[in-house]
């Protein structure tokens, strides 16, 4: 299921600073909820979700042992598709069976007047990596992007 702009909204992500570099960080019910805000979070640190276009779809495919090899995979191969296809995303729609993640997004080319990107991202971290539950049933996927 992929999610409109108005779903967007009731999902919860958060950017951290980290020294040079910038942290991200999405909450959900479930993993997938999780991975999906953390998405939202990614894009956030360059531009607005909410400016972005659902123009193109992409498919993307990470097989990982854990969680956080996952997550780390995940946005490491959204930030590749970002900059080899000079793309920007505001929808994902994830399956998640451990070990593998398949995600299909959608988005739309660059547009700097429109978009106004405030940064590039050059890749997500270890440091910080995160992706599991927290005691109240909470899920939590973090790392740092290297900006």
């Amino acid at each position: 299921m992929d999610l409109d702009k108005e779903e967007i909204s009731s999902l919860r992500w958060e950017t951290f600073p980290h020294m040079a570099d910038i942290g991200i960080r999405g909450f959900g019910k479930s993993p997938r909820e999780a991975l999906i805000a953390v998405s939202y979070a990614l894009i956030a640190v360059i531009t607005d979700p909410q400016k972005v276009d659902p123009q193109k779809s992409l498919t993307l495919c990470c097989e990982a042992d854990s969680y956080d090899l996952l997550l780390y995979d995940w946005l490491n191969s959204l930030i590749f598709k970002m900059a080899t296809e000079n793309m920007l995303f505001c929808r994902f729609d994830i399956t998640l069976n451990l070990p593998v993640l398949r995600g299909v997004v959608w988005g739309e080319t660059v547009d700097r007047e429109k978009h106004s990107p405030a940064v590039e991202i050059k890749g997500a971290t270890f440091s910080e990596l995160f992706f599991g539950q927290t005691k109240d049933g909470q899920w939590i996927a973090q790392c740092i992007v290297d900006v």
